[in-house]
């Protein structure tokens, strides 16, 4: 069973025009998640998937593999699904999707997402769960939340806050949703085809597609946070987050 890790890459966003090329310490911001993924001990290699030259340029700059794709794909998902075909994947393979917009994240997210596919044969699909320490993100809907069941199984993602404490008499921790993913190639590929859900166009999270078509997703619970840089400003909080790691 190999394991490898696709990150899904567009120059073009909205808020943020050429992310994956922002510099932060002295480094595209791509290089960062590619470095980090690549210090994993379970993945074998480490892809980026674009359909933009600019981003090809840059990865092979710094000597990081690049798997081009078709300017088509309607998601960062459908993006590394086409990468993993175009890698001649075999269907009991690990794909890990993680966005290229987390420099920060911990080589050993990478081991927690995939440990489920060796421990438990039925499952499919997996994600990462963080307990929330800063307050603020709890009622933030940049930050997703999530619920899961007793066995680890997802029950809802949400922008808003899950659960809600109606009383405000309980004491209990909120998980905020990390944007890391592993899947088998096979229900990679699955997922691809599956129509939007009506719950993933209210909320715009992509991973409910797949909950409101009854397919589960494992959820682990890591101690290691993965800050996402949306906005320019945020590069600032991250150097200086990385430089308190002696990372820059």
């Amino acid at each position: 069973m190999r394991v490898v890790v696709i990150i899904p890459s567009r120059y073009g966003s909205i808020r943020f025009d050429g992310k994956p090329l922002a510099n932060i310490c002295g480094k595209p911001m791509i290089q960062w998640v590619c470095e980090r993924a690549t210090q994993a001990k379970s993945i074998e290699s480490v892809h980026v998937a674009t359909d933009d030259s600019r981003i090809r340029d840059a990865v092979d700059r710094f000597g990081g593999n690049v798997v081009m794709t078709s300017s088509k794909c309607r998601s960062g998902t459908d993006r590394v699904a086409e990468a993993a075909e175009r890698l001649g994947l075999n269907p009991g393979d690990i794909v890990v999707n993680i966005q290229g917009d987390q420099p920060l994240v911990d080589p050993r997210c990478f081991d927690a997402v995939v440990k489920p596919f060796y421990e438990d044969p039925a499952v499919k699909m997996s994600t990462l769960a963080f307990a929330i320490v800063d307050r603020r993100e709890i009622t933030d809907p940049k930050d997703v939340k999530v619920t899961f069941d007793n066995k680890g199984d997802a029950l809802y993602f949400s922008r808003a806050t899950i659960p809600y404490d109606r009383d405000g008499s309980n004491i209990f921790q909120t998980y905020k949703h990390l944007g890391v993913y592993a899947y088998t190639q096979e229900f990679l590929a699955c997922f691809r085809g599956l129509p939007p859900g009506h719950l993933e166009e209210i909320e715009k999270l992509e991973q409910l597609r797949a909950m409101e078509h009854g397919y589960r997703i494992r959820v682990v619970v890591t101690p290691y946070d993965s800050p996402e840089v949306d906005l320019p400003a945020d590069i600032r909080r991250i150097e200086e987050k990385m430089a308190g790691m002696g990372l820059c």
